[in-house]
């Protein structure tokens, strides 16, 4: 059932019709002089703008053999289609138009790139909270069917086999990466180069993939446990222990920095990539880094995950999670095209984001009482992909709009580097030194003994990894 719900709600948006607002017939154009354009008038600017009757603003970037200047312009749109003219666009700033009187012998072989429009009307606009319906309803159905899934598998594993969680998520990895590097090479090819995409090509093998994903459900054959009668109570113990809560606490610090890669990473290479001319490959360049991403990284990590775990334990493997989380988003601020983010990601993004989700769900499985897996499983991924996303998105999203994406990629680079150290101090000082917080209780109804969370590694069946 979750899966027709994210699966119905996510293909619905390629049926909604266009936001409204104006396209550029070219991103990127050649000789235009603003020195013919004269300013605003600010006034009459602000009732049009007020009254959503197509009258957008953006900024301008002149490109010239012997200068570089941006101006702020408003266009009014004709037909859908915002031209740079005389008759249509005007300065924001009357000093701009001082600075393009200044640059007319040098700004007439030059190339112009302007950015994204300003356009409050988009949010009062129907179809824009019909999309935002659509996106929540998928996206809670999706994560709710994570914590599900993650129980099942533990479950099908078995005790003796859980550090084995890797190995069956790597699978799910692959999957993404050669879809993702398939699409967006087809998303390219039938846009034909275009700057607006054309997706809907992409709803055929969606479908299809859909309906091999539901029949692989119900073939799918498990035991059923009886759930415990008491979750409620042993939930509640388990969060008695300072361990625990701390633990999550920093699960939502990763679920901040994973919002980042999910939510603004590619959105931070569009933006790059409008900047250095290479808009044209761009759904290319997003597959390939996608595709990076998990065969270069995730399905690395994720295989050996079980070992690195059993190595270097839960709390210094979240450490390392964090470091690498660090120089991986600094190095991408510093990356001066979109192509240098694909070896950036290609190193960086297994030890960051693929080695903590299985460390996450591990841990969480490890301090699991009986019958509640897939509640644990389910509280664990709501601080992670829940709250931290949430926390993530919004921080992250002021911080873009107000500081760039270079900028914000640099301040959460410092966070991160901060997170490992707290996390670290936390283990030195309390965590590791803590013995009565969650010592060994036996379950008498069920007579099951589980083991303090701190110490669960110590005690974790390692299997043997297949060749």
């Amino acid at each position: 059932m979750l899966i027709i719900i994210t699966s119905s709600s996510l293909l619905v948006i390629f049926f909604l019709p266009s936001l409204p607002g104006p396209k550029f017939l070219d991103q990127h154009l050649q000789n235009i002089s603003c020195a013919s354009l004269s300013h605003c008038d600010m006034e009459y600017h602000a009732s049009v703008i007020a009254l959503c009757n197509g009258t957008i603003d953006t900024t301008c970037h002149w490109i010239c053999e012997n200068t570089n200047f941006s101006v702020r312009l408003s266009f009014h749109i004709n037909q859908n289609k915002a031209i740079i003219s005389s008759d249509s666009t005007c300065l924001l700033n009357i000093n701009q138009t001082l600075l393009c009187q200044r640059s007319v012998t040098n700004n007439y072989n030059c190339n112009i790139t302007c950015g994204n429009f300003e356009n409050q009307c988009v949010y009062i606009s129907i179809t824009f909270w019909i999309f935002i319906l659509l996106w929540c309803l998928g996206e809670i159905s999706y994560y709710t069917s994570l914590g599900i899934n993650d129980a099942i598998c533990f479950d099908i594993l078995g005790q003796a086999k859980q550090l084995k969680i890797g190995k069956q998520r790597l699978w799910a990895t692959m999957g993404y990466g050669v879809a993702a590097c398939l699409s967006g090479y087809m998303v390219d090819l039938w846009s034909h180069e275009e700057i607006y995409k054309t997706y809907t090509l992409m709803l055929i093998p969606a479908a299809i993939f859909i309906c091999i994903d539901l029949i692989c459900c119900i073939k799918l054959k498990m035991s059923f446990k009886s759930g415990s009668t008491t979750i409620l109570k042993d939930v509640i113990m388990l969060l008695k222990s300072k361990s625990i809560i701390i633990f999550l606490c920093f699960a939502t610090f990763l679920g901040i920095l994973d919002s980042i890669k999910r939510n603004f990473l590619l959105w931070y290479v569009e933006d790059l990539a409008v900047t250095t001319n290479y808009m044209s490959k761009i759904k290319l360049i997003e597959g390939l880094i996608t595709l990076a991403e998990t065969f270069g990284g995730e399905i690395v990590f994720l295989f050996f995950s079980g070992k690195i775990m059993n190595k270097l334990g839960y709390t210094y493997t979240l450490i390392f999670c964090f470091i690498c989380y660090s120089f991986r988003l600094g190095l991408i601020s510093l990356s001066p095209m979109p192509w240098w983010i694909l070896p950036i990601e290609l190193l960086l993004h297994g030890p960051s984001y693929a080695l903590c989700i299985a460390t996450i769900i591990t841990y969480a499985n490890s301090v699991t009482p009986p019958g509640a897996s897939a509640t644990i499983q389910g509280l664990v991924q709501s601080v992670h992909d829940g709250f931290g996303y949430l926390i993530g998105s919004l921080v992250v999203g002021v911080s873009y709009a107000k500081f760039g994406g270079t900028i914000t990629m640099r301040i959460f680079s410092v966070f991160a580097a901060f997170f490992a150290i707290a996390y670290f101090l936390f283990h030195i000082l309390y965590l590791k030194h803590k013995t009565s917080d969650f010592s060994f209780i036996v379950d008498s109804r069920n007579n099951i003994e589980w083991k303090k969370p701190d110490d669960a590694q110590k005690h974790c069946v390692v299997a043997e990894i297949d060749a």
